[in-house]
């Protein structure tokens, strides 16, 4: 019988600073729980932690280049010389591009821009650029969401005298100073800026603001597309930005928008951070995956109506065709894994096959690790130099774990929980016993347990409506700041539970005095095993269904333990 998947680490109550927290906020002890479980200590943090005006974002100078940055680009406005913006090709480079060139035209600068092509340049600044600048007669370039470890490219720049300005958020390869006219990237060793995890277009967006001297919150929609997407934590001033762009974005003006969301299905409805992560950013990532992300920037900057339904109709093939074959590598993937991976010595899956569509393998990645919670790395083998992407786990930092290998890599970047790679055919090998010989170390086998954090045991009689609308000072939620979990004892099936579609289980539990209703997807295969068993614990999180204008409490189940 199942027993359940996940590892349930319930957080201790406290409750002296729950009664500090719900008395000095005026807030239910089960919202001061779950504040304390964020690491908060104090009132003031709570306040803090919860007050998400605009007015509580960081100011655009804390950047110590900043000022630097602006002198350039109004210095090449003035003297009418040419500016380029050299992007990245996933949401978050996208929306950069978007948000930089909108701000530059409104200065009366027509920048140029360049979009890398994922599979036939990848990652980063490159030389491909240069005959173009030359041409072009470029005389600033400014890079959007990547450049901080593209020393050798800047110099070559620098050495034709054209101002380089970096912006960006990635983590430095080593410490070593880039020569770079400024660079603006708050996770810079010795950068001041107080929060440091920004995404590329939350960076870009702090330039904007620099240079027009406005809050530009009218531009929150894009920002928050691409923060979102990044998986970036929302937290601090990530949670204003998305708070706020979520509610403009859910009625935005902007023409490529709006067709995107009438195209997904979700137009009229309230556009949610799930919305982004699920709908929106696929389809705008799609075209960058497939082919060339410039079909995902006509969108965002289209002004015509006609042209941005027949860009939004364009990147939903995309995905579509992105799915199709998306879902093939998973089937060789999975292959191969049965085949090769001993899981006792493989604390980190390294996979590799000749001609794996470059574009997908951040999602194979991101699946497999989902799947068999170990960081995993997949590589398409090529003639050339080899590409991979890796995903990782909570407690494995996958940037540092290659920073340690890098003797075998030719090239890599990202975060701790997303890289991505280039490497010799021949070393693949090599980096597959090194990376599991440094995770041998690093991980427990505790580590490789798939776990769920709930923030509170509570009865049934403790659910109120009053409750799960407090939860909405928490929102928005997604990485660094999860949907409240709680836990239920010793509960009973009420009736005959329901599959809805393939995978949904609805059902009614009880605990001998109070019923409520639950739901739970991709549960379906547990019906049986639901109505055989007696008694079970429920861990959910807790929602309010609007059902023929009336408002009851749902419990959305993500793990069921039997008894």
């Amino acid at each position: 019988m199942y027993q359940g998947l996940k590892k349930c680490n319930v957080a201790s109550p406290n409750p002296r600073l729950q009664n500090i927290l719900a008395q000095g906020l005026g807030i239910s002890k089960v919202l001061a729980q779950v504040l304390c479980n964020r690491g908060i200590k104090h009132k003031e943090e709570a306040e803090k932690f919860l007050d998400t005006r605009l007015d509580c974002l960081l100011g655009p100078y804390l950047f110590s280049d900043m000022r630097k940055s602006v002198d350039i680009i109004k210095k090449a406005a003035g003297n009418k010389e040419r500016v380029m913006i050299f992007g990245d090709y996933d949401v978050d480079g996208i929306t950069s591009i978007a948000l930089l060139k909108a701000t530059l035209s409104k200065m009366g600068i027509d920048a140029m821009h360049y979009l890398p092509h994922r599979i036939k340049e990848g990652y980063g600044l490159n030389k491909n650029v240069l005959p173009l600048m030359k041409e072009k007669k470029i005389k600033v370039l400014i890079t959007v969401d990547c450049g901080t470890n593209s020393h050798a490219e800047v110099e070559e720049l620098r050495r034709r005298n054209i101002e380089v300005i970096i912006t960006d958020h990635h983590e430095q390869i080593n410490g070593s100073k880039s020569p770079a006219s400024s660079i603006i990237n708050p996770k810079l060793k010795n950068s001041d800026y107080q929060y440091k995890d920004l995404s590329g277009v939350g960076v870009a967006y702090k330039l904007c603001q620099a240079l027009t001297g406005k809050n530009l919150f009218e531009d929150l929609d894009l920002v928050s597309l691409g923060t979102i997407a990044d998986v970036v934590p929302l937290t601090g001033e990530n949670r204003i930005i998305v708070k706020e762009g979520l509610e403009r974005l859910s009625r935005t003006k902007r023409c490529g928008l709006k067709a995107l969301i009438e195209i997904s299905g979700i137009k009229d409805k309230k556009i949610t951070s799930h919305f982004v992560s699920y709908i929106l950013g696929p389809r705008i990532n799609a075209s960058g995956r497939m082919d060339s992300a410039q079909v995902s920037l006509d969108l965002l900057m289209s002004e015509k109506e006609d042209e941005a339904r027949k860009l939004a109709m364009a990147l939903d093939a995309h995905n579509r065709q992105r799915q199709k074959i998306e879902n093939k590598i998973l089937e060789e993937a999975q292959d191969i894994i049965d085949k090769e991976i001993n899981f006792k010595e493989h604390k980190v899956i390294v996979i590799a096959k000749e001609d794996w569509h470059q574009g997908v393998l951040g999602i194979i990645a991101s699946k497999l690790a989902d799947r068999f919670y170990r960081p995993v790395i997949v590589i398409s083998k090529t003639a050339d130099f080899c590409k991979g992407s890796g995903r990782s786990i909570k407690n494995f930092h996958l940037f540092g774990a290659l920073l340690e290998c890098k003797e075998f890599l030719k090239t890599f970047g990202g975060h701790s929980h997303a890289v991505g790679l280039l490497i010799n055919k021949d070393n693949i090998e090599d980096f597959k016993d090194n990376i599991n010989r440094l995770a041998l170390e690093k991980l427990s086998f505790e580590d490789l347990m798939p776990s769920l954090d709930i923030d509170m045991e509570l009865t049934l009689s403790d659910i109120k409506k009053e409750i799960i609308t407090e939860f909405e000072a928490l929102e928005p939620f997604g990485t660094g700041n999860p949907q409240p979990l709680f836990i239920t004892r010793n509960l009973k099936l009420k009736g005959q539970p329901q599959v809805l579609g393939r995978n949904t289980l609805k059902f009614w539990v009880t605990d001998g005095n109070v019923t409520h209703q639950a739901i739970g997807f991709g549960l379906s295969g547990l019906r049986d095993s639901l109505i055989n068993v007696g008694y079970f614990d429920l861990v959910y999180s807790l929602e309010l269904d609007n059902w023929q204008e009336e408002e009851n409490v749902l419990l959305e189940v993500k793990e069921i333990i039997f008894r």
